[in-house]
């Protein structure tokens, strides 16, 4: 709702294009934020209620008019503010402390209710002088019923407490909304970035690769060709030099190709570091992988993968810890999504349906003779840890957990 939060909305589109989370943003940015607006109009009904038992004839014809007009304003501005119409909003807000201070000889100290609508917006659009306004309309709602004598009423405490813990709560939706927006769009650029990484690696890997491999095809070529009539035997030397120059460049292109998807264990927690702070979950991972023997190094990344994309996904968690030995890794988190997680189509994947995730690293476990195991833990969170035969070494190494 606030100008901030929808700012942020190119952003938000590129994490929905790389997430795919389309249909729950569209809750947030829409549904959400619309109840949420129409549960203000809650206050106008409260001062129509109270203009009703203060006036009568046509002071209270010209009462309900007063707050009619107010709800209609505060619905243009909902609707100004969404399409970020920033001069008509301000202009919809002064009309509407002019309503605010038109009802107060209808509805007297119920009309601070109208005053709970004005500041919330202001609290939203104008972060700045967000509390210089509410302790200034608080203190009036206060104070004014109990120095207005013809109102025979005393403090408006009631009132007061409205305004302070509906502002109060408004502004924080509106942080909490700008926080997601930036979360959503800090985890595009995220993946943004990564991407293009990889592609200037594998750009300058290949150039590095191939370009003395065919430059030197391309000289021996030329030589084979100038030794096709005088030197035939030579020549196809030369030939078959340049066919093992092209297996061999042909060798490289795959070694490169298999490099840029090979899953290593440190580059995996590397970016499941960067992946847990962008989604807002406090890392506590390893800073070293001397533990893990060479040949579990990439099975281990392979469940660091898996584990921290499904914490990120569904777990809803405010911490994530992995810990690492010599034969195992184990992933927990404190998140409450568990819902989805003990279902068909769950971080577990189990039941009918199978997650394709967990089901292809417990093929890769027990390709390696391992163990899985998955599972909720008490009171909240979930656990996953692999375990594989310990390496052909002396002892076994501590484990060693790092925080981030």
């Amino acid at each position: 709702m606030d100008e901030d939060t929808q700012a942020t909305l190119p952003g938000h589109a590129a994490a929905e294009r790389a997430t795919g989370e389309r249909a729950p943003q569209r809750w947030v940015q829409g549904w959400r934020r619309i109840m949420l607006s129409a549960g203000m109009l809650v206050y106008p009904c409260l001062t129509a209620v109270a203009v009703s038992g203060n006036v009568s004839g046509a002071a209270l014809v010209a009462g309900y008019a007063v707050v009619g007009a107010f709800c209609l304003c505060f619905v243009l501005t909902a609707t100004a503010m969404i399409h970020r119409r920033r001069r008509q909003v301000l202009l919809l807000l002064a009309v509407m402390s002019a309503l605010f201070l038109a009802a107060l000889p209808f509805a007297h100290e119920n009309a601070f209710y109208l005053a709970i609508v004005v500041v919330s917006f202001v609290a939203v659009l104008r972060r700045r002088h967000a509390t210089l306004v509410t302790v200034t309309a608080t203190l009036a709602a206060l104070l004014v019923p109990w120095a207005v004598p013809a109102w025979h009423a005393g403090p408006g405490t009631f009132q007061a407490l409205a305004l302070l813990f509906t502002v109060l709560t408004t502004g924080a939706f509106a942080e909490i909304a700008t926080t997601n927006q930036a979360l959503v769009a800090a985890r595009a650029e995220v993946a943004r970035l990564a991407s293009e990484a990889e592609r200037n690696r594998i750009a300058r890997d290949l150039h590095d690769l191939l370009g003395h491999s065919l430059t030197a095809i391309t000289v021996k070529s030329r030589l084979a060709q100038r030794l096709a009539a005088k030197d035939p035997d030579q020549s196809l030397a030369e030939m078959a030099a340049v066919e093992s120059l092209s297996r061999q460049a042909l060798a490289d292109v795959r070694a490169a190709v298999t490099g840029y998807r090979d899953v290593t264990l440190a580059g995996e927690l590397a970016r499941g570091r960067e992946l847990l702070r962008a989604a807002g979950v406090v890392a506590d991972l390893p800073t070293s992988t001397d533990p893990v023997a060479t040949r579990d190094g990439e099975l281990f990344g392979w469940v660091v993968r898996e584990g921290l994309t499904n914490v990120v996904r569904h777990a809803r968690a405010d911490r994530c810890t992995v810990t690492v030995t010599g034969s195992s890794v184990e992933i927990r988190d404190d998140g409450t999504g568990a819902d989805g997680r003990t279902g068909g189509t769950g971080r577990t994947g189990e039941g009918s349906g199978v997650g394709k995730g967990l089901r292809g690293l417990r093929e890769r476990v027990a390709a390696a003779g391992g163990t899985v195991e998955a599972g909720p833990l008490s009171p909240r969170g979930w656990r996953l840890l692999v375990t594989v035969p310990p390496s052909a070494r002396h002892g076994r190494a501590p484990a060693r957990k790092g925080t981030t």
